[in-house]
């Protein structure tokens, strides 16, 4: 049988659309407007963002959507602006704000402090946030009144910047911040120990995602295009190849024998030389488009994610 591969020309679309959320929607949303603007259902995204954050969110297309588990642990980074002066029960400008008990610090005195706050850290989430505590969401029992007891994590700050800082308005300055972290890292809970740290207390204001693993800000599309595109059949133009951010992995490109027994989940040993080193992950090909992500174990290839089907 004759495995049938995604790509330009098939029926379905398979692909990564990286999408430049505005603030409002959520990621759900973005996911279910592409979900009927393609007509695909199998739809994802790479990494939530806040209904009132924008930026960077990469949006998983068909087949692709088996590829977003290697994606989740890509490093983020953001553009912050923090308040001081006041901290928040949701530890952003949605929250019911509480003055502070200490001085706003002054430029210097935050500088200072960013410096507590680089390499790896212990962070405790917000408790309005996704965190499950014995099955419950943390959002649901902190709007019952009920806020869970979230246990720190460890995340690294692997880059912050103090941008601009702006004490124009007395007692509550206003620092934009430029930051590259780890996944998982909540930049409401970064606001918030800044504020603690200092003593009078800060929330986060405002949140551009400018990149999510190697998908930035720069190679994003408005959803005003994406509508644009699709409406006018051209969506496909925007889709990145489902294994584009997997350079890590090697290519190796496969017989037709081997992608037909790839696509049979069989473990093979390739004729091809596997590429050099202590590679985990290969991408295998057809020569040009994405077969399957495979492992490698003892010299053969051990399919994980399969993008062929038998025809």
């Amino acid at each position: 049988m004759t495995p049938s591969v995604s790509g330009p020309g098939a029926a379905t679309p398979d692909g990564i659309l990286v999408v430049d959320k505005p603030v409002g929607p959520t990621s759900h949303d973005v996911v279910a407007l592409v979900r009927r603007l393609s007509g695909v259902r199998r739809v994802g995204h790479g990494g939530t963002l806040d209904p009132f954050a924008r930026g960077v969110l990469p949006v998983f297309i068909g087949r692709a959507t088996r590829l977003v588990e290697y994606h989740q642990a890509d490093a983020k980074g953001y553009r912050a602006t923090v308040v001081f002066g006041a901290a928040s029960t949701t530890d952003d400008l949605e929250g019911e704000l509480i003055p502070g008990s200490a001085p706003a610090p002054d430029r210097a005195a935050l500088e200072a402090a960013l410096g507590g706050f680089s390499g790896e850290i212990d962070q405790r989430p917000p408790a309005f946030s996704a965190v499950k505590v014995a099955g419950r969401r943390a959002y649901r029992a902190a709007r019952a009144g009920e806020p869970l007891e979230l246990p720190e994590r460890r995340v690294t700050i692997e880059h912050l910047e103090l941008l601009e800082w702006d004490a124009a308005e007395l007692g509550r300055p206003v620092a934009v911040l430029a930051i590259g972290c780890s996944a998982g890292t909540y930049v409401r809970s970064l606001a918030r120990d800044l504020g603690e740290r200092l003593g009078c207390g800060g929330y986060l204001a405002a949140l551009t995602r400018t990149a999510s693993g190697p998908f930035t800000l720069g190679g994003a599309s408005p959803l005003e295009e994406v509508r644009a595109r699709f409406a006018a059949g051209e969506g496909s133009t925007l889709l990145l190849p489902p294994d584009a951010g997997l350079e890590r992995f090697p290519r190796l490109a496969l017989t037709a024998a081997e992608v037909a027994a790839v696509a049979r989940g069989q473990v093979i040993r390739a004729a091809a030389t596997l590429p050099r080193g202590p590679h985990e992950r290969l991408r295998l090909t057809d020569g040009e488009r994405l077969v399957a992500i495979a492992r490698v174990a003892g010299g053969r290839l051990h399919p994980e994610k399969v993008l062929v089907e038998t025809a």
